[in-house]
């Protein structure tokens, strides 16, 4: 008798699987060589890129109609951590992702029809852009403007932070149509006035200067300079002023996508440990078999099995449609288990691994710094932990 309760990977779920696991059989005499490149030369390998693609592992989210597999967020977050836990996060897994859910629940049905083959097949790499120095977490408050140009909008400003950009195709750039300041004064919603704009990675008028950045894996952060950079009409993502609801759809699926990332970090570390606590011996005896080495990997297996289940759970809310306040707050404890577990899952990987936690051919030492971003970004914990206890707990505001 079933109890309409099941934690089993559906059959379309573990054909993902299927496709990441013969990924990674047939890029495994490359594997190391990836990683050297990724983790300390910073430089995600194109070609692993082109392979995810046809694998089908990029176009997770796009519907058959448009030529990817359709399995959703929880496809696609499936996939993203049996990657992060061989080593090979991609961070423009998740940013395409942001710009394929904009487009997927915000865009035309032109758009779709445009975009969505090129994502699906790994020829649309898309950056994203929301960040600004003067206006990081309250991103409201963001100077970037789009004001109109005939059908079109001109974009000016700045934005920080952004990921790749170097080598993305096309960035989704988050900016004001209406001022912060004229909101207030007439007395409008914060939410109002914010749009969503495809912009050409190479658009006269953009400018990049690169950031002096640790943490991402294979890629590095730009600051951006938009000087007067046109926008075609057909490059704007719905209702220019009410583009604050399309975003959300995109940021809900980044945060469970870091949690994924931060799942695999964990696992990924985990084994590294479990493998050189079974090798390393002192005494006669290997340091396996010391409480002191098993405790912290017992804790972070107990915190991960956890963190998962939120994961997977805040994916599934986000493809059966359920609110976005819903999928955020989900999508918001996870991204927080999940990071703060990453980082824990490292530390105690190295010190397990004593000095050679510290020489960077085991990669540890090299994933410090992507385990620690993701407590920061894409959302900072305190900010996490802020928006739950007012929102699922109704405590008063505290920011």
């Amino acid at each position: 008798m079933s109890s309409g309760l099941s934690f089993a990977v559906g059959e379309e779920h573990g054909m993902i699987l299927e496709a990441v696991e013969g990924l990674l059989r047939k890029i495994e005499p490359q594997r190391e060589r990836y990683l050297k490149l990724i983790f300390e030369e910073q430089t995600f390998p194109e070609e692993l890129w082109g392979e995810m693609a046809r694998a089908g592992i990029i176009g997770a989210l796009v519907p058959e109609e448009y030529g990817g597999t359709g399995l959703g967020l929880l496809g696609m977050t499936l996939a993203l951590e049996r990657l992060s836990a061989a080593g090979l996060t991609n961070a423009f897994c998740i940013l395409t992702t942001m710009a394929n859910m904009a487009l997927l629940r915000g865009g035309s049905e032109e758009q779709k029809a445009h975009w969505m083959p090129r994502i699906a097949s790994g020829e649309a790499k898309f950056a994203f852009a929301i960040t600004e120095p003067d206006a990081g977490t309250n991103s409201f408050k963001m100077k970037t403007r789009a004001t109109r140009d005939g059908d079109g909008f001109r974009l000016n400003g700045s934005k920080g932070w952004i990921t790749g950009a170097n080598v993305a195709d096309y960035i989704l750039v988050v900016a004001r149509t209406t001022s912060y300041e004229d909101l207030k004064a007439q007395g409008l919603p914060k939410t109002y006035g914010l749009g969503l704009f495809i912009v050409d990675a190479r658009a006269p008028g953009l400018e990049m200067q690169v950031m002096d950045t640790a943490g991402i894996e294979g890629y590095k952060q730009y600051m951006l300079y938009f000087d007067n950079v046109e926008i075609p009409p057909e490059h704007v993502l719905g209702d220019p002023d009410a583009g604050a609801m399309t975003l959300f759809q995109a940021l809900n699926p980044e945060r469970v996508l870091a949690a994924a990332v931060a799942l695999g970090m964990s696992e990924f570390a985990l084994q590294k440990a479990i493998a050189y606590a079974h090798e390393r011996k002192v005494f006669a005896s290997p340091i396996g078999a010391y409480q002191a080495v098993q405790h912290p990997l017992a804790r972070v297996k107990i915190r991960q099995e956890a963190a998962r289940l939120l994961t997977y759970k805040a994916a599934w809310l986000f493809d059966q449609h359920a609110s976005p306040h819903e999928v955020g707050h989900f999508a918001n404890m996870a991204k927080h288990m999940s990071s703060e577990l990453a980082v824990d899952a490292v530390d105690a990987a190295i010190q397990t691994h004593g000095g050679n936690g510290f020489v960077r051919e085991y990669h540890l030492i090299n994933l410090w710094a992507p385990a620690r971003l993701l407590k920061t970004a894409p959302i900072n914990n305190e900010m996490i932990l802020n928006q739950l206890a007012e929102h699922m707990l109704g405590l008063p505001r505290s920011y």
